[in-house]
């Protein structure tokens, strides 16, 4: 396991836990359909520090940097 933010632009990985982001966004993850289990697609970085912009179920979301430190993940 690692974190979201050790994978690189175009890598897939699986999402394995979500327990420690907080209790807002991991409800807003589950509105949009990623959940533990579910494959992303890290589609870039921002620079500067920005969000990660993550492929999933067909939609393109960003998450703060932050967020996605706390993000665990499986390389597929």
């Amino acid at each position: 396991m690692m974190a979201m933010t050790q994978l690189q632009s175009g890598d897939r990985a699986k999402i394995v836990d979500l327990s420690r982001v907080s209790e807002l966004v991991r409800r807003r993850l589950l509105d949009m359909g990623v959940t533990e289990g579910v494959e992303v697609c890290l589609k870039c970085t921002m620079p500067l520090g920005g969000p990660f912009m993550i492929e999933s179920c067909g939609q393109c979301l960003g998450i703060r940097r932050s967020e996605a430190m706390r993000i665990q993940v499986e390389r597929v």
